[in-house]
């Protein structure tokens, strides 16, 4: 809204300039300089919005492409997860059985034990019926024993005790044996459980982890995107509106234009108040001295195309040619040190080594070399070292 009340302001001069009757050709001039103003002006708002597209449109670009690789990378890190699940899932089946077979471990291991205590009793039955037998060195094998482990591990118990007390014992040895190998089986194997739960809950944390921040930044990403994206049309929409402008103030230009080709041959001619006169009818735009960085040689008079111009003084054509920036560029020498030299012409009058008088015609304005519209650029120049004109105009 801002960007369309400034370009209304600006065109309002326009719409007023076309309502009123034809204006003469010094005003004509005097609005056409003005307009040449205005048009550089828009024209530079409209570059600079399109280096402001081209850089959103490269951030687009930019975040895009970043969004993508952060989707390859979240998909493998999905890969990832589904392999770990799937080992974890195996891994837990696997326990799951050991489990059961523990289970039935312990239940034998518990009805092996019982079946200690049911033997130990039939044994210490038996022992004192040994005892009141009389065997004596059987006492002694028992009394010398560690407890009843170490009883039924010596050979000389086992020798003095009947064949059915020895088959008891020998069950009961190995229901114990089995049962310390059934527990250090138990023990391993949840600890190995508990080692690779952690192991994969570590793992499964770390990849949700990463595939969070991932997600995040994609998240973040796309948002930036579509603020790019939405700058982007903004800009874009400003520029096209500025292009309508700018092609409405030229349209005027152009009708100013033809109006003052009607007296392209320059009007009278123009004195100023020091020895030279004006070199064309038009409107002075821009002063001698430093611009944008560096040294403006002359000063600008804003003409149309096609406008006359003049010898500032008599002299001699000692320069006319293309040259550089300056495009169709005429330089007169006026005697001594002293020239004068004529810029942007778009066509020429006279011929290099031609004496011309004060006043005379010697080219056409122009828009030829780095011109952004027509004008005349004047120099003067001493020992060909730039002067500003207007001490001698």
């Amino acid at each position: 809204m801002r960007l369309r009340i400034a370009l209304l302001s600006l065109l309002a001069p326009l719409a007023l300039w076309a309502a009123l009757p034809l204006a003469s050709p010094a005003q004509d001039a005097e609005r056409a300089a003005q307009l040449e103003r205005r048009i550089d002006s828009a024209r530079e708002r409209v570059e600079r919005r399109l280096g402001t597209e081209r850089a959103l449109r490269g951030d687009v670009r930019s975040y895009s492409e970043r969004i993508d690789r952060l989707e390859d990378r979240i998909g493998e890190l999905r890969g990832r997860q589904q392999v770990l699940e799937a080992d974890l899932a195996g891994k837990e089946s696997e326990l799951a059985e050991i489990q059961d077979e523990l289970r039935r471990e312990r239940a034998r291991l518990a009805r092996l034990r019982n079946r200690l205590v049911e033997a130990r009793q039939a044994l210490a039955t038996r022992l004192v019926e040994l005892y009141k037998a009389g065997d004596q060195d059987l006492l002694t094998v028992v009394l010398n024993a560690d407890g009843f482990a170490e009883l039924i591990e010596r050979g000389e118990f086992l020798q003095r005790i009947s064949e059915a007390d020895r088959e008891v014992i020998e069950v009961v040895r190995r229901a114990r044996e089995d049962a310390k190998r059934t527990e250090a089986r138990l023990d391993k194997l949840e600890e190995r459980q508990q080692e690779l739960v952690t192991e994969v809950r570590v793992r499964r944390d770390q990849v949700a982890d990463t595939k969070g921040e991932l997600i995040g930044t994609r998240v973040g990403a796309q948002r930036t995107r579509q603020g790019k994206e939405n700058a982007l049309e903004e800009v874009r929409g400003e520029r096209v509106e500025l292009e309508e402008d700018l092609e409405a103030m030229e349209a005027e230009q152009e009708k100013i234009e033809r109006r003052l080709m009607q007296t392209a041959g320059g009007g009278p001619i123009r004195q100023g108040s020091g020895d030279f006169i004006w070199p064309t009818n038009g409107a002075f735009t821009s002063p001698f001295g430093q611009r944008w960085g560096r040294l403006h040689a002359g000063i600008d008079i804003a003409a149309p195309t096609g406008t006359a111009i003049r010898a500032a003084d008599s002299g001699k054509v000692v320069l006319m040619a293309p040259t550089g920036g300056y495009g169709n560029y005429t330089c007169v020498a006026h005697g001594g040190s002293l020239s004068t030299c004529y810029a942007h012409q778009s066509s020429f009058a006279t011929s290099v080594g031609a004496n011309v008088r004060k006043g005379q015609v010697i080219g056409r304005v122009g828009n030829t070399g780095n011109s952004t519209g027509a004008h005349l650029h004047f120099e003067v120049r001493i020992n060909g070292t730039p002067r500003d004109p207007m001490g001698y105009l």
